[in-house]
């Protein structure tokens, strides 16, 4: 074992370069794993030989403890972040991904490896569980820069964290009862069950005292720092919790001496954790943001240190070719298969089968499974080790370069970054706007600076970037390149101007609308070519409404509620050239054409008028025919 000294220069100096890392992920906008990776490689003894496995005492020593708890921490983060009301937007696809995807996933990995890398079956299963892994550590990132719908981000996102947890218990199961002891298939799924249920029981208990201890602090000085402290210990009792009980309960029974029950452990109590009502949770999220970004980053960058070149190079071209198939024909053949039927277009499926990248489990894991098997034969290399990380490793470097750094260009190349509506200003009048939109399957997000109410509208489950709305950098985290309706909604007028200001001049976005408080701005707003909404004059048109035309009045307010007015460009070439008549007749009941606008002209509708490309169409009638008309005109 080395020296404290030495240990500490060495935690130091990777602290300093997953720094690094991180800010050269955010310059280029690829994730900061492929940058952890190729560091780790660099001081690796392969690289400059400053991280050995002998730092950290190898296998006999704490790096198996470091890693584990360190993996522990990441996976609680990333299941505190899944919002439950966010998952109920895809949940039949997700409970298919992380269910018949990770088997197809998993069988196909296995075949693949086992015929074209001629392993043998065990090692092949062992990589074909590591491998059903899509971690949370390199799908959020990518979601955070590539801007899709929020059903398909929320499904990879979690996709990621629940199949972290299955490949951990998986491999871990695998490793022991079919590599190590070969008892056969049947131990692997009793020992796998046991693992992933006691780590759940457990998770649950801790997360629900975690969260009374968290409501008893009240509101203090030191309470943000406590609250901290709090979920910081959490996840570690949480996973040493898990990992003591199932040892104590199973496994004499099941014979293994290795669990990962603490990997579900963390992961339940972080999900149920982070859905409870919880006080300083955005002081929560920035600190254990910080933590995992330096605990990823030693995670990363050490296990790549002990990556050897060589292990790659002795797969050869057979290993780079099942790599691929791994990567262009398992994963697409679980996406396509889970995802068939469901409302996902065709390209967004191909986007999420594009996106299968592999992180924090898969490397971790298997390295640790190497140093464990060449502990086993110190004297030479074991070419089951050499097979099982240059496989994983392969995949990992090759989904991460190409799925990771390539994503915003496949997301473009496949037209699956939808136009969104920017809301500046989460009051009153932003947050029923928000709404509104949001029932129309708008993508929408909301740009707001005062804390509480950014909370409030998250808890609400609104998409929301903190921020100042005047400020460039704030506007392009919320995706403004790719907005095409910017609604300046605040109640101040000097503000709703500069936001008008950048979206229309720095952004050109194509239709930008504000608020306007005082009559005498009116002229300033105009000059800007925006058009404005004074709220003098709305409340004058509705109360002109309910005086003049009080029935007109009252069937728009009940209209309100139970029907839908949405206007659409027609896009579908195939629409382009029918008449009226005979587009009406493909329209689902309950929806009318009610207007079309060509060249700035809008007329009404009559049966022998044909439709033309550009032309815009007006639905009227009840909200889910009006939703199938509008996307039955678009590509």
């Amino acid at each position: 074992m080395s020296s404290t000294a030495e240990i500490i220069t060495v935690v130091a100096t990777i602290a300093g370069l997953g720094v690094v890392s991180t800010i050269l992920s955010d310059r280029l906008e690829i994730p900061s794993v492929l940058f952890l990776i190729l560091t780790g490689v660099l001081v690796g003894p392969e690289g400059l030989g400053l991280i050995t496995p002998a730092v950290f005492g190898g296998a006999d020593g704490a790096l198996p403890a470091i890693v584990g708890l360190s993996v522990a921490i990441i996976v609680f983060e990333g299941a505190f972040s899944l919002d439950a009301e966010r998952l109920q937007q895809a949940p039949r696809v997700t409970l298919r991904l992380v269910t018949v995807g990770a088997v197809v996933t998993l069988v196909g990995t296995t075949v693949v490896v086992h015929y074209f890398v001629g392993t043998a079956w065990d090692i092949s299963l062992l990589v074909g569980s590591l491998l059903v892994a899509t971690g949370p550590t390199v799908i959020t990132p990518i979601m955070d820069v590539v801007m899709v719908r929020e059903r398909v981000a929320s499904t990879l996102e979690t996709e990621g964290v629940v199949n972290d947890v299955t490949a951990a218990i998986l491999a871990v199961v695998t490793f022991e009862f079919v590599v190590l002891s070969r008892r056969g298939i049947e131990r692997v799924a009793s020992g796998f069950l046991l693992q992933f249920g006691t780590g759940i029981a457990v998770g649950v208990v801790v997360a629900l005292l975690a969260w009374v201890t968290l409501t008893r602090l009240g509101r203090s000085d030191n309470g943000p720092q406590n609250a901290r402290l709090i979920v910081l210990v959490t996840a570690l009792i949480t996973y040493g919790a898990a990992e003591s009980t199932y040892s104590l309960l199973f496994a004499g029974v099941v014979g293994t001496g290795h669990s990962e029950a603490g990997i579900a452990a963390v992961a339940a109590g972080g999900f149920v954790l982070g859905n409870l009502d919880i006080p300083y949770r955005e002081t929560i999220e920035q600190f254990k943001g910080d933590v995992t970004l330096l605990v990823n980053s030693f995670v990363f960058i050490t296990l790549a240190s002990l990556l050897s070149v060589s292990d790659l190079r002795t797969l050869g071209l057979a290993g780079l070719a099942a790599a691929v198939l791994i990567a262009a024909v398992v994963r697409p053949l679980a996406v396509m298969l889970c995802t068939a039927g469901d409302t996902f277009s065709l390209r967004e499926r191909a986007f999420m089968s594009a996106m299968g990248p592999r992180g924090i489990i898969p490397a971790s894991v298997a390295t640790l499974f190497a140093l464990e098997l060449n502990a086993q034969n110190p004297a030479a290399q074991n070419p089951e080790a050499t097979a099982l990380v240059g496989m994983v490793f392969l995949v990992i470097v090759l989904t991460v370069v190409f799925e990771g750094g390539g994503a915003r260009h496949i997301a473009q190349a496949l037209n699956v970054i939808p136009k969104r509506v920017i809301i500046v200003g989460g009051g009153r009048i932003g947050r029923e706007l928000a709404s509104r939109l949001d029932d129309r399957n708008e993508e929408v997000v909301i740009v707001e600076q005062d804390p509480d109410v950014v909370e409030r509208l998250r808890c609400d489950g609104c998409t929301v970037q903190e921020g100042d709305g005047t400020d460039r950098r704030t506007l392009e985290k919320a995706g403004i390149e790719n907005a095409k309706v910017v609604a300046a909604a605040t109640a101040d007028d000097d503000v709703n101007m500069l936001v008008s200001q950048l979206a229309r001049n720095e952004f050109d976005v194509e239709t930008v609308i504000s608020r306007v408080t005082e009559p005498s701005n009116t002229a300033a707003f105009e000059d800007l070519d925006v058009q404005i909404v004074p709220g003098w004059r709305s409340v004058a048109w509705s109360m002109d409404n309910f005086i003049e035309r009080p029935a007109i009045a009252r069937w728009m307010n009940e209209f309100d509620q139970s029907g839908d007015v949405q206007e659409v460009e027609v896009t579908n070439g195939t629409r382009a050239g029918k008449t009226v008549a005979r587009l009406s007749e493909d329209l689902p009941e309950g929806v009318h054409l009610a207007l079309i606008s060509r060249n700035g002209d809008s007329q009404i509708p009559h049966p022998d008028q044909e439709i033309e490309m550009g032309d815009h169409l007006t639905f009227i009638g009840r909200p889910e025919p009006v939703r199938k008309a509008v996307g039955f005109c678009e590509r």
